[in-house]
């Protein structure tokens, strides 16, 4: 099936909403729906290995908040 140069990025979803959709007939469609699938899958990743913005909070050990030392009036 050959692509069509006038093939939109963005089609109109048929569900009767306002929505758009990536279309994959598209060749920038094609891409950004591989590169949101990867994005999504990497992220997936990162938080259940709890790494880069995921990590814990080194200096926080415990479950407690931490606490706020007196002031000297």
């Amino acid at each position: 099936m050959p692509h069509d140069d006038h093939e939109p990025i963005f089609k109109r979803s048929k569900w009767g909403t306002n929505r758009y959709h990536y279309n994959p007939a598209n060749p920038i469609g094609a891409a950004l729906i591989v590169i949101t699938l990867v994005f999504v899958a990497t992220m997936m990743i990162m938080m259940t290995n709890r790494v880069g913005p995921f990590a814990p909070d080194p200096e926080r050990t415990g479950g407690n908040p931490p606490t706020v030392a007196p002031t000297a009036p």
